[in-house]
């Protein structure tokens, strides 16, 4: 192959394989305050592509499948925010368990990884709702806005546990694959095209993303405090029951622990296995 030939063309499977645990190794041993203020990062960048969502899918008069495929296309701004403009998101980082199983970080640096980036996350999308609350965006297109946020969040919070566990499952196969995807790329526009089919993908399928309901189900509990947006609604009282602390938790517990089984399961621990694993050693085999 001509010397532009490996410039251009995408990393293998292989080199993407030994790429993730080196970042893995990177991510683990990050300093705790670029680590904090990119974990805050990605959680608002995650809650702009809601944002965007949101707005799209008010009064969205297209045929449910156009309208979830538009909808996810634009959820995809907020990670295509991430893996270009650089932070650091939970889900995605559920790869850098391939470190760990190679044994180039201990499990203490990989829950301090985890720990902090999904805290900072929260964090980040948590500021975001209170900020969005200030701005008067729920109160757009007659409260429009505010009633497709009500309503997204309710619905997810009326999920069971094993719909959360599993659609939190799905999602993160598909993110963590966008992920694996942007470790092949070599430019920016290859980033972009390898992180839009997969995130709109889960976006439009349903799927629930553990940081995203960071932002989604907060925001409809702040429309549900506001009389306005609810009698835009068109739902009494009862019907928003589920929307408190309670049912926030009831959601986010199993999503994240789908997310965690996606990532770890059936994306980085299968590619760890094909391409990593080497078996035991001759001296464990005698």
């Amino acid at each position: 192959m001509s010397d532009f030939g490996k410039f251009v063309d995408a990393f293998t499977p292989a080199e993407v394989a030994e790429k993730v645990k080196t970042v893995g190794v990177d991510k683990a041993n990050m300093p705790l305050l670029p680590l904090v203020v990119l974990s805050l990062m990605a959680g608002a960048f995650i809650s702009f592509a809601a944002m965007y969502y949101t707005v799209v899918m008010t009064d969205a008069n297209m045929a449910y499948g156009l309208s979830r495929l538009i909808g996810g296309l634009v959820f995809a701004l907020g990670f295509i925010l991430v893996v270009v403009a650089g932070a650091e998101l939970f889900t995605g980082n559920t790869l850098v368990v391939m470190a760990y199983a190679k044994r180039q970080i201990t499990f203490l640096g990989l829950m301090r990884n985890w720990g902090i980036v999904y805290f900072g996350n929260a964090v980040g999308a948590l500021v975001t709702v209170y900020l969005v609350y200030l701005s008067g965006y729920l109160g757009n297109a007659e409260y429009g806005v505010g009633v497709t946020a009500l309503k997204t969040g309710l619905a997810k919070v009326e999920l069971t546990t094993t719909e959360a566990f599993v659609r939190g499952l799905f999602c993160n196969v598909l993110v963590c694959l966008g992920s694996w995807m942007v470790y092949a790329s070599r430019s920016v526009t290859d980033k972009v095209m390898a992180v839009l089919f997969p995130i709109s993908g889960f976006v439009a399928m349903g799927f629930e993303h553990s940081i995203a309901n960071m932002y989604m189900i907060p925001i409809a509990m702040v429309a549900a405090a506001d009389q306005a947006i609810v009698a835009a609604s068109q739902l009494d009282a009862s019907q928003l029951q589920a929307l408190d602390f309670s049912g926030l938790m009831g959601n986010l517990v199993p999503v994240t622990l789908g997310n965690i089984v996606g990532g770890v399961g059936f994306v980085a621990m299968a590619y760890y296995l094909v391409y990593v694993y080497s078996g035991p050693s001759q001296k464990n085999s005698r």
